[in-house]
C-alpha cells in the first residue's frame, strides 16, 4: 500500500476523494441534524459544505501531494489559498461549460462524457495546483520541463537556436531517417520535401526522406517520383495499407532503413532546423526526443483557436491519466531510435490516434526520453486531414487501451524486463 501511495497522481486522487466524502458527509449534517430544510438553508448548506471540503482539500494536497512549500501565513492565505479556488472554480466551469457540450456534439456516451469530465476537471485542477499554486516537490520525470502556457495565446518567445557546434559534430550517427505520409499534398510536398534535404545537407546529416504516397489522387505521385529521380536520398512508396494517417505512417515505419526515424508533417508544419535539433539531442543517449510546442522556448502559428483549445485539453487530459510531464502527446512530429519503434510494434492504430499510440507506448515501457521545445506552423496551402468529430472517441480508445496496458499487463512489455529476460535466457 505504501508504495502505491507513493505516486503523488495516487496521493493527488486518493485526496480528492476523502473532501468529496467530507463534502457528502457536511451535507447531510447540515440538512438532515441542523434543520437546514427550507431552499434557501439547503442551499447554504451545499456552500458551507463546499467551502469547508475545498479548504480540507487545500491542506491534504499541501501536506500531503506537495509537501515543503512555505506555511507563512501572508502567501498561504493572499496567494495560495485563493489560487487553489480559482483552480477548483476554473476546473468546474471548463467541464460544464466547454468539455461536456464537446463531447456531446462528439456523439460520446453519456456515462464516458461524464467519466472524462470528472477525469479532465481533476487533471486542470492537478496541472494548474503543480504549476502555480504549490511549490513543486523534488519528483521529475524523465526529460521533464516546467508547464507553460501555450504561447500560441501570448507573446512568442523566440525559440532556442541550434546546438552550439552542430558543424562539428557532422555525420556522427548513422543514418536519419525522416518518414513523410502524404495524402493529395500537390500544393506543398516538393517544397517540405526539398527544404528538409537541403538542411540536412547543409549539416551534413546522413539521411534518407521516406515519403509514403497514401493513394494520393491529385499529382503528388509524378512530383515524389520526380523528386526521387533528382535526389537518390529522396524515396517514395505508395500505401498498400487502406488510407488513413495511421496507416500510412505505419507503412513507413515499416520500410525506413535509418538507425533513428523522425515523423514529419508533408505540409511544412514542422521545422527542418528542429528535425537537426532532434538529431543532435538524441545522441545524448536518450531512445526518443519528443518535441513539445507548449513548454518555454515553443511555438505555434496560426493554430485554429478552436483546435489549440481542444488540443490543451486533451494533452491535459492525457497528463493526468498518465501522470506525465510532458505536454504535448498529440503532436506526430518526434524522433525515435530504431530500437523503439520495435519495442512498441505492434502498432494498431489506424488514423491520427497513431500520434499519441507511439510516445504513449514508448514512455509506458520504459524508453528514455527528454523534451526540447519546437515550433508549429500551420498549412500555407492544402487542406488539413484531422477530422476532430471523428477522431474524438478514436483518441479515448488508444488513451485508455495503453492506460490498460500500463496498470494491468504487471510490465510484461517494459523495456527492463525484456532486458532482464535476454539476461536470464543467455
Amino acid at each position: 500500500m505504501s508504495s502505491f501511495l507513493s505516486s503523488r497522481i495516487i496521493r493527488f486522487l486518493v485526496g480528492g476523494g476523502v473532501a468529496a466524502a467530507l463534502n457528502l458527509v457536511l451535507i447531510f449534517l447540515l440538512v438532515d441534524k441542523a434543520g437546514f430544510d427550507s431552499t434557501a438553508l439547503r442551499n447554504l448548506a451545499n456552500i458551507i459544505s463546499m467551502e469547508i471540503s475545498l479548504v480540507a482539500s487545500f491542506f491534504i494536497y499541501r501536506i500531503w501531494v506537495w509537501p515543503g512549500g512555505s506555511w507563512r501565513l501572508k502567501p498561504l492565505l493572499l496567494k495560495q489559498l485563493p489560487l487553489y479556488h480559482l483552480s477548483a472554480g476554473l476546473a468546474i466551469l471548463l467541464r460544464t461549460l466547454i468539455i461536456f457540450p464537446i463531447l456531446d456534439w462528439l456523439g460520446i456516451n453519456y456515462l464516458i462524457n461524464t467519466l472524462v469530465g470528472v477525469l479532465a476537471s481533476a487533471a486542470i485542477n492537478y496541472v494548474v495546483s503543480d504549476s502555480l499554486v504549490f511549490k513543486k516537490g523534488d519528483e521529475t520525470t524523465s526529460g521533464q520541463e516546467d508547464f507553460y502556457p501555450p504561447e500560441g495565446l501570448g507573446p512568442v518567445v523566440e525559440r532556442a537556436p541550434i546546438a552550439n557546434g552542430a558543424e562539428q559534430r557532422a555525420n556522427d550517427y548513422g543514418l536519419l531517417s525522416l518518414v513523410i505520409p502524404a495524402y493529395n499534398e500537390e500544393g506543398c510536398i516538393v517544397s517540405t520535401v526539398n527544404a528538409i534535404a537541403d538542411m540536412m545537407a547543409a549539416e551534413r546529416i546522413n539521411y534518407e526522406v521516406l515519403v509514403v504516397n497514401d493513394n494520393s489522387r491529385d499529382s503528388t505521385e509524378d512530383l515524389l517520383k520526380a523528386l526521387s529521380d533528382d535526389n537518390s536520398r529522396i524515396r517514395y512508396i505508395n500505401n498498400y495499407y487502406p488510407n488513413g494517417f495511421g496507416f500510412a505512417v505505419r507503412c513507413g515505419l515499416e520500410n525506413f532503413n535509418g538507425d533513428a526515424v523522425a515523423i514529419v508533417m508533408a505540409d511544412s508544419s514542422d521545422s527542418p532546423e528542429d528535425i537537426v535539433r532532434y538529431y543532435y539531442k538524441l545522441q545524448e543517449g536518450y531512445d526518443c526526443v519528443l518535441g513539445s510546442r507548449f513548454i518555454k522556448g515553443g511555438r505555434v502559428v496560426d493554430y485554429p483557436s478552436h483546435k489549440l483549445l481542444i488540443n490543451r485539453l486533451a494533452n491535459i487530459f492525457i497528463q493526468i491519466v498518465f501522470g506525465l510531464g510532458f505536454n504535448d502527446v498529440t503532436n506526430a512530429f518526434k524522433i525515435y531510435r530504431r530500437e523503439v519503434i520495435e519495442g512498441i510494434s505492434p502498432l494498431v492504430s489506424h488514423h491520427f490516434n497513431l500520434t499519441v499510440e507511439i510516445p504513449l507506448k514508448a514512455i509506458v515501457r520504459g524508453y528514455s526520453y527528454t523534451t526540447i521545445p519546437i515550433t508549429w506552423r500551420n498549412r500555407q496551402t492544402g487542406v488539413s486531414k484531422l477530422k476532430i468529430k471523428e477522431m474524438g472517441s478514436r483518441y479515448l480508445f488508444i488513451v485508455l487501451y495503453i492506460w490498460l496496458e500500463k496498470y494491468l499487463s504487471r510490465g510484461d512489455y517494459h523495456r527492463r524486463n525484456r532486458k532482464q529476460r535476454a539476461k536470464v535466457n543467455g
